[in-house]
């Protein structure tokens, strides 16, 4: 058989913290709506004895007996420091601090883990506050063989536990014991290692428009970093999302990939986005990643300039608009030919010149 080697946890629940006075010489602990009595160091029965609560004597609700003060159906308003006198010098006998509070009860515990396959942890918690200081004892078993347990830095009611195989068939037994002045409680948890994963949620998503695709929105992710190893434990994810006129979700279910291209969004609209994770083998889904927002890509539209805008920057409005001649061209022009007398003239010339040169050839 293994060793039994008890690995204990104990942690103080972060409840109502009552200060000890360092003038008192013994603290005193009371149940809520018990009768309370406190003696008066080691006086005899028939010494006289006046008591005071926080320097005020007591008056309610009390008994006096000899050297005791017998408190009946007592609150949290009778905690205090309780200082006793000897009437005959009244010089301070004793100091009693009492603290009023309730038992245990059986501690609600929770166990998951979110580093598969290397280990996990387990929480606990009372229902109600004990009003004074509870501890824990945490013992964790699997196959008859108690485990090293590690108290959580930031987290007072937590353990951590390394898994001592994987894929092992043997159930886990945690027991939590709240132990306080007043009494103690017990709970155990029992457990297979397949039941427990959950990985935290998905990191870093990001919702980008796509340029020139007016309903679709390109998702990204990353896996979370507590996840210690993802080459040889993938993850699946689970895509959520939705216009924000809308309160119905659509899902997307994707493996071996930390994208997707969303296809159906309603243009213009803006829409927010989640993911989840999970072992593609076992466990349970992890919460929900913080929500992003996106819009998809949306068209500019084209300026359009008024009338109004026109007769602004031009001075002249649409009705002054007159139709002008056409500008002269530089190309040249052909000549048309000359009519009437001026034509009849250079007609005579021409065949005087004629006349002319022929009698200076013959």
């Amino acid at each position: 058989m293994a060793n039994l080697v008890t690995s204990l946890c104990c942690v103080v629940l972060a409840a109502v913290v009552v200060a000890y006075p360092r003038n008192a010489d013994r603290i005193q602990y009371g149940r809520i709506g018990s009768d309370v009595t406190m003696q008066c160091g080691s006086l005899d029965n028939d010494a006289s004895v006046s008591w005071k609560m926080n320097g005020t004597y007591v008056k309610a609700q009390h008994s006096l007996e000899g050297p005791r003060l017998i408190l009946t159906n007592v609150s949290l308003n009778h905690t205090g420091l309780y200082t006793c006198f000897q009437k005959q010098d009244d010089d301070k006998h004793e100091a009693i601090f009492l603290q009023i509070g309730i038992p245990p009860l059986e501690p609600t515990i929770t166990c998951r883990s979110n580093t598969y396959p290397q280990g996990f942890y387990c929480s606990w918690h009372q229902q109600h506050s004990t009003y004074i200081n509870t501890t824990f004892d945490v013992e964790v078993q699997h196959n008859q063989r108690s485990l090293e347990v590690k108290k959580d830095l930031f987290h007072k009611n937590r353990c951590h536990v390394r898994f001592p195989e994987v894929f092992s068939s043997f159930p886990y037994k945690v027991n939590v014991t709240a132990i306080n002045a007043l009494g103690k409680a017990s709970a155990t948890k029992t457990f297979e290692e397949s039941t427990i994963v959950k990985p935290d949620p998905p990191e870093r998503v990001t919702a980008t428009p796509i340029r020139f695709n007016p309903r679709r929105l390109e998702v990204s992710w990353h896996s979370p970093a507590t996840w210690p190893d993802i080459d040889n434990f993938p993850l699946k994810y689970f895509l959520r999302y939705r216009p924000l006129i809308r309160e119905q979700w659509q899902h997307v279910e994707l493996s071996d990939t930390t994208s997707h291209n969303i296809t159906d969004a309603y243009a213009g609209k803006e829409y927010i986005i989640q993911v989840a994770a999970k072992d593609t083998e076992i466990g349970t889904w992890s919460d929900w990643s913080v929500a992003v927002h996106a819009t998809p890509w949306i068209e500019e539209p084209v300026p359009v300039v008024s009338t109004t805008e026109v007769e602004f920057h031009t001075g002249i409005t649409m009705a002054e608009t007159k139709t002008s001649p056409m500008p002269c061209s530089n190309a040249p022009q052909k000549a048309e030919p000359p009519v009437g007398g001026a034509a009849t003239v250079i007609t005579f010339f021409s065949r005087l010149l004629l006349g002319m040169l022929l009698l200076l050839l013959m």
